[in-house]
């Protein structure tokens, strides 16, 4: 069986990356290239649609077509290049503060309309290029530079979010497992209709340090207990209440995408027309 070097769908020639040390939006890049080459998909027809921010650079260092957009509207830009030619395979590549907090009812509605995307949000728990702000994933009681005393809100289940709204394909991962998240992005991309991988990161400048881990390897490990399978999180008493979350696969499914159910519709149109 031949490795998965992803190295074909890689720029070189835009390394090294701008993240900061100890960030794990390298080996998202990487999981996602290695997913691209093991289902052998032409670069020419893929598009990679970003938002603002950390991760929203990650376009830069792919070979692929790329459309880099506004603040909180990479799913809206999206679902417009698959809509119009729903023969690309389209990634999504926003951040928490991107995919969740300004932009989280696009994810709502394109969950709904169980659009045929590939959602990579990357969740490093506040907005790490602008100051390091609280998000909508900011966990309850955690520092950042707007909540200096403590988060006083409560953060949002990316996952169970995508999952009632109707996505096809919800999973997560943490850095700290690069091989599962490929695979699991692979699954993504393979399965028609919206998929959602969020990808637990750690911001090592801003999010770490003010929350007591002060170097790159604490956050690391910290995602890495803190992330456990749904089977034993359910075993942990106050699971949530210590900092536990689930990962692994929560839905996979095969309900018609948007464009399925947009050619049914103008069928009965042609149809009623007599054409």
């Amino acid at each position: 069986m031949k490795y998965a070097t992803g190295m074909d769908y890689i720029k070189t020639d835009s390394l090294p990356h701008m993240w900061c040390a100890g960030c794990g939006d390298g080996i998202v890049v990487r999981a996602i290239a290695c997913a691209l080459e093991n289902l052998e998909l032409d670069p020419r027809k893929i598009v990679m649609v970003s938002g603002i921010g950390c991760w929203g650079k990650a376009d830069d260092y792919f070979t692929c077509n790329a459309l880099h957009t506004t603040h909180g509207r990479a799913l809206a830009y999206a679902t417009g290049v698959k809509s119009a030619n729903p023969e690309l395979t389209v990634v999504v590549l926003m951040g928490d503060g991107d995919g969740t907090t300004i932009g989280g009812n696009h994810l709502l509605h394109a969950a709904r309309r169980n659009m045929d995307l590939t959602a990579v949000l990357v969740n490093n728990y506040n907005y790490g290029m602008t100051g390091g702000q609280a998000s909508a994933t900011t966990p309850h009681d955690a520092v950042t530079s707007t909540s200096v005393l403590g988060n006083p809100e409560r953060s949002v289940d990316v996952c169970e979010l995508a999952k009632v709204a109707g996505a096809n394909y919800v999973a997560r991962e943490t850095v700290a497992q690069g091989t599962r998240l490929s695979k699991r992005i692979q699954e993504g991309i393979a399965n028609k209709g919206f998929s959602l991988i969020e990808v637990a990161s750690p911001c090592t400048t801003l999010f770490g340090p003010r929350n007591k881990m002060r170097q790159p390897v604490d956050m690391l490990r910290w995602l890495k207990e803190k992330g456990v399978s749904e089977a034993r999180y359910d075993k942990i008493e106050d699971a949530a209440a210590q900092g536990y979350f689930k990962v692994g696969k929560f839905v996979e499914r095969t309900d018609p995408d948007f464009n399925t159910s947009y050619e049914v519709m103008r069928e009965r149109l042609q149809q009623k027309e007599g054409k």
